[in-house]
């Protein structure tokens, strides 16, 4: 007879969460708030990607914004010199961000005048794709330099995702990188994936990127 036990915890506490997520998704829904949840590596441009989105957005929608990271608050005192309501979210050295984690947050933040929230994940492409925050949608970044085999290293990620934006498209030239090849590897993973290349740097394919969320918050406010 062995002189422990061996328990398999993986499964419940993945059941657990998704129905935290279903829950907290329900509570958005109820009060018509858009949850977008941003993943990547880091050093994919998410930051400067949020400030776009912010000055394309700012106008139209009450914003508010998630930084989660494992400690620092360099991205949210970024954040803040926009004017845009925003919280930062320390991580204690988890590589994610579960249901519950994110219900804290919003929380922290409060919801009640925000039509559009962002939670940028903590910056890697493994440990955020595996556990569902109870977003409304997934978004991830690819940046060009990250290189265009990032599919068929870490296919989960892309395969949970509602879009995915290529961003640094204005230094493609200067790397190893097929965009065709990228969107035809994903679409074999997701069929469903909206792929929008993006420039954060220089602003090009922000509004399609805009279009996109306008359309999906109006979507979630109608259902």
């Amino acid at each position: 007879m062995d002189a422990y036990r061996i328990m398999e915890i993986k499964e419940s506490v993945f059941k657990d969460n998704d129905r935290q997520a279903d829950l907290l998704r329900e509570d958005l829904k109820k009060e018509k708030t858009f949850l977008l949840n941003l993943m990547s590596s880091p050093g994919s441009g998410k930051t400067t990607t949020l400030l776009r989105t912010i000055e394309a957005l700012k106008d139209e929608m009450r914003i508010g914004i998630l930084e989660a990271d494992i400690d620092s608050d360099v991205d949210a005192n970024t954040v803040s010199k926009t004017g845009t309501k925003v919280i930062q979210l320390h991580t204690g050295g988890m590589c994610h961000l579960d249901a519950d984690m994110t219900k804290q947050g919003l929380l922290g933040l409060g919801t009640e005048d925000i039509d559009f929230a962002v939670l940028e994940n903590v910056g890697n492409l493994v440990c955020p794709a595996e556990f569902d925050t109870g977003a409304s949608k997934n978004a991830m970044i690819l940046s060009v330099p990250e290189g265009d085999d990032k599919p068929l290293k870490y296919p989960l990620m892309f395969s949970i995702v509602d879009v995915l934006l290529i961003n640094k498209i204005d230094a493609i030239d200067y790397f190893d990188f097929d965009l065709e090849a990228v969107k035809e590897r994903v679409l074999k993973l997701n069929p469903n994936i909206k792929v929008i290349p993006i420039s954060a740097r220089n602003g090009e394919g922000i509004e399609e990127w805009a279009e996109w969320i306008r359309t999906e918050v109006k979507a979630w406010n109608q259902e």
